[in-house]
């Protein structure tokens, strides 16, 4: 299985710096604003500087795959979604209670510089107070997202599980996954994810904790390539 997950990877890298090449390479979040013209729905890949595959060809590698409106009905657009990891430019920070990725980024500066907020990560919503005291942390958050390359394919189904934006995520990141496998393109002795407060997101080797743990269907790369290449219907 470790050849032909290889394989799978190579194949799915190639995909991507492809689609890479024809869009006029990667943006960064801190570069990124709503104007820039983005699909109403997609899927996000981003990769991290200082993180290099090792086993599948040159470059850094993936580290997080993401994509929004997997509830029948939702009606959050990609770049909604993009500018929670983001926060808000005016102020540099952000809300890690809006967004899954700042969070657990968040856990491991934490971890690693060994600094102290208690309150981060509790509850869904809190005071102006607590805002203030957790400031400083989610302005460290956006300067480490705000770097990284990402990549997005525009998929424009409808909202619902069964999407192919959540076919294409899920598979995405069950192939990516060093979860309880032998590694792949392993993060480097100073990822900072070494230092997250989540076990699957330390072992995985990924800023994500679901479907690390998951096995995935090849066929999905077929699906991919006909989305990064334009001809997968959907736009």
């Amino acid at each position: 299985m470790s050849n032909e997950r290889l394989e799978h990877l190579a194949r799915f890298y190639s995909i991507l710096d492809e689609h890479e090449r024809r869009i006029g390479g990667a943006r960064r979040l801190a570069d990124c604003s709503g104007r820039t013209g983005w699909p109403e729905r997609g899927v996000y890949f981003f990769r991290e500087l200082g993180e290099s595959r090792t086993d599948t060809g040159n470059g850094p590698r993936m580290v997080r795959i993401g994509t929004h409106a997997l509830k029948a009905g939702a009606g959050t657009k990609l770049w909604t979604r993009l500018s929670q990891h983001k926060g808000p430019p005016r102020t540099g920070g952000g809300n890690h209670r809006g967004s899954i990725f700042r969070l657990i980024v968040g856990t491991a500066l934490i971890d690693r510089d060994g600094s102290d907020f208690p309150t981060w990560g509790d509850g869904n919503t809190t005071n102006g107070d607590v805002r203030n005291n957790e400031r400083a942390l989610e302005y460290e958050v956006s300067q480490v997202i705000g770097k990284m390359p990402f990549l997005w394919l525009s998929v424009g189904d409808e909202a619902g599980p069964q999407s192919r934006r959540g076919y294409i995520e899920r598979n995405s990141i069950a192939l990516l996954s060093n979860y309880n496998r032998p590694p792949l393109d392993p993060p480097s002795e100073t990822w900072l994810g070494h230092h997250c407060n989540r076990e699957r997101v330390r072992i995985s080797g990924l800023w994500n904790s679901n479907h690390v743990d998951e096995n995935y269907d090849p066929a999905f790369l077929d699906e991919l390539d006909r989305l990064a290449s334009g001809t997968g219907g959907l736009s």
